[in-house]
């Protein structure tokens, strides 16, 4: 797995360590080189303080010693129980997804009902991005590209009604998953917050208890500022997981830290490229070992 994050982060690694000599001018240097990828003060403050005890106790001099450190401190950040997807012990599991314009979600929930499937699974997706034509039409294509059941309504109409009947649906076909599209929000427009909050309610009444995962899909890109969208989008909604995209090329996916350690949600997928096989269940130390290799 390849990543942009840290880019250079490796070779910065190798020059200092290169020298035989672990000192202050290298816990700059991982200063410098965590903060530009937009991880937050005082987790980057967290990691240094902590690989600074290991040196010292462990007497780390050696380059490979203290990559592997490091890369366990970032690795113990990440890990989370909760990161894997939740299965509900009733069928249908419902996902919810959202999160703003552009983020990657339709694509992702693409992503996501091919992973199931591949394991097996039946699943319903609900087109319940009712404001735009083009996202009910782009999830057909996609369900019929997945091999996917979808329900479907006229643009304009009630986004939450479509959750209502993709999971009667769901119900009524044995089918294990629906999968949930909603239209992209800014966390800042109190009205369409309001509207998530009442497909939020109408999922519930439908399944006779909340939605299984509500999974908020942030872009890489955003750096610090996908932090924000999460802590309103979980006082919101209560957000059980986070799908981050579009980490194959940005240099600012230190957020994915911060959104760990500032909010304690767990990391569900992380998106590196645009081939289904790209979205990948999140592992803290696949990506603290990739992080290592970039």
């Amino acid at each position: 797995m390849r990543l942009g994050i840290f880019r250079g982060l490796k070779d910065r690694l190798d020059r200092m360590l290169g020298r035989g000599i672990v000192d202050e001018q290298l816990f700059d240097d991982l200063e410098d080189a965590l903060t530009s990828a937009d991880v937050p003060v005082r987790v980057v403050d967290s990691i240094l303080e902590s690989l600074r005890e290991r040196v010292r106790a462990d007497r780390l001099r050696d380059a490979e010693d203290v990559r592997r450190a490091l890369k366990e401190e970032i690795a113990e950040r990440l890990r989370d129980a909760r990161s894997q997807l939740r299965r509900a012990e009733t069928a249908p599991t419902v996902l919810l997804f959202f999160g703003v314009n552009g983020a990657g979600k339709t694509t992702t929930i693409a992503k996501v009902a091919q992973m199931l499937m591949e394991r097996g699974e039946r699943v319903i997706l609900a087109a319940a991005d009712t404001f735009r034509a083009a996202a009910i039409d782009q999830l057909e294509i996609w369900a019929s590209r997945v091999g996917a059941e979808i329900v479907r309504a006229q643009p304009g109409g009630d986004p939450a009604a479509v959750v209502f009947d993709a999971i009667t649906a769901a119900k009524a076909r044995g089918i294990g998953y629906v999968l949930a599209d909603t239209a992209g929000r800014q966390h800042t427009k109190t009205s369409l917050m309001s509207e998530l909050e009442k497909i939020g309610r109408v999922t519930e009444k439908a399944l006779g208890r909340k939605a299984d995962e509500l999974l908020l899909v942030l872009d890489g890109n955003t750096g610090q500022n996908a932090i924000r969208q999460a802590e309103e989008f979980a006082r919101v909604m209560g957000v059980t997981g986070v799908v981050v995209t579009k980490l194959d090329g940005t240099p600012r996916g230190g957020a994915v830290l911060g959104i760990k350690q500032s909010l304690g949600i767990p990391i569900k997928f992380i998106g590196i490229g645009e081939k289904p096989s790209d979205l990948k269940p999140f592992d803290a130390d696949e990506f603290a070992e990739a992080l290592m290799e970039s």
